[in-house]
């Protein structure tokens, strides 16, 4: 049987984990939406310039250059980074003549990714194999349809002209596929965002997705340690249940989002997370790398909050005995008061712990954001450059 090779190239990340969990699933799924009359070949590379620049033209042209020089029948870039044309988001690319497409992974939002760039890849592939045109989506509809039994339930596109299957997201902000004559340029087909503001929530949250706030949080530890000291010792007192007593839940809810912003603002200024302008990054590009780090510290933030106080209420329940409190605050109390006492002391503790402290792991938290990593790739491709001229160089020499 002949082969056809695919070739994923993904940035550093995780675009490259996407692209090592597709190699294995990828060609059951070729199969049965494009044809088994092949042996579909699947395999991954990781490559920085996929994660460096945010022109989809730059993207779509180092695809077709590794493409050429490898010699695959088709290849396809999964890239973390949002990609523009004059502003617009684009979400995915193809050229049918080229075999050649990217996939931004920030277009698809804040959502479950796996199935739905698993429906990317399928129909970037399906539009490269049937064509884009209505004879191609009708050829690629009859395929479908010919199949005598459905697999693949958990993937929801069964649209030939569709990039991903209508989900909640899909329904808020859904996406449009643009064609030769609409998109005006080289590329055959081109997915965007149909709203601007539906458009740039997706993007936003889907850097935010990208940045993976959830592996930043152990770099919370000496933190955490601090603040629950700080509480732990002012919930022993009677000062911390008086003020549960005298507090308002407005006030409360306003010292949380007090605490929360502020501790979300002392990591940015203390390690330098703020892009700040340069000739290099337009300021339109700075602004989304901001909004994605504040956005990522944020959600961050609230994770550590959350985790605090339950810390505090599994504390109160089982060492401040009912009696303790009644003397503490004068009255009968009930099991609310716990509830109250440790949100209160979240948020204090929070604003007096956690200020002023340093990461234990800095690096992990540079990392998380896109500024600092885009610095890195760029570094690193530098580098890449450098040494492949001066081997050309050397070559040269030894011809002469």
């Amino acid at each position: 049987m002949t082969k056809r090779s695919i070739a994923l190239i993904t940035a550093p990340g995780i675009a490259e984990r996407f692209g090592a969990e597709l190699v294995e699933v990828l060609p059951e799924m070729l199969d049965y939406y494009i044809t088994d009359d092949y042996e579909w070949d699947v395999h991954y590379y990781e490559d920085i310039l996929t994660g460096g620049t945010n022109d989809s033209t730059e993207v779509i042209d180092a695809v077709l250059e590794r493409k050429e020089r490898e010699d695959w029948d088709y290849a396809i870039a999964l890239t973390d980074l949002p990609l523009f044309k004059e502003k617009k988001p684009v979400i995915a690319e193809a050229l049918k003549d080229k075999n050649a497409a990217f996939l931004s992974l920030p277009g698809f939002g804040f959502t479950m990714m796996r199935k739905r760039v698993q429906e990317a890849i399928l129909q970037l592939i399906n539009e490269m194999y049937y064509g884009t045109s209505d004879e191609g989506r009708q050829a690629s509809e009859a395929n479908l349809k010919s199949q005598r039994k459905q697999k693949f339930d958990a993937l929801r596109n069964k649209n030939s002209r569709a990039l991903i299957g209508t989900r909640l997201l899909e329904r808020f902000s859904p996406l449009i596929r643009e064609t030769p004559k609409e998109v005006g340029d080289a590329v055959d087909v081109r997915y965007t965002v149909k709203s601007r503001l539906g458009g740039m929530i997706r993007i936003i949250s889907g850097m935010v997705f990208a940045n993976e706030p959830w592996k930043m949080f152990p770099a919370f530890g000496k933190i955490i340690v601090i603040a629950f000291t700080t509480g732990s010792y002012a919930l022993v007192f009677q000062t911390l249940w008086q003020l549960s007593t005298n507090y308002s839940v407005p006030r409360a809810i306003l010292m949380t989002i007090i605490s929360i912003l502020a501790l979300t603002a002392w990591i940015i200024l203390a390690h330098q997370l703020w892009e700040k302008r340069s000739d290099e990054q337009s300021n339109y590009i700075r602004k989304l790398y901001n909004s994605a780090t504040f956005f990522t510290l944020l959600l961050t933030v609230i994770m550590y909050y959350v985790i605090l106080f339950t810390m505090f209420l599994i504390l109160t329940l089982l060492l401040m005995p009912p009696a303790q409190i009644e003397s503490y605050t004068s009255s009968s109390i009930d099991i609310g008061i716990y509830f109250y006492t440790s949100w209160i002391g979240a948020s204090i503790s929070t604003i007096i712990g956690a200020l002023g402290s340093a990461f234990e792991e800095e690096e992990v938290v540079l990392d998380s954001t896109y500024g600092y990593r885009q610095r890195q790739r760029h570094k690193k491709l530098k580098e890449e450059r450098e040494k492949e001229k001066e081997k050309e160089k050397k070559e040269e020499d030894s011809r002469k």
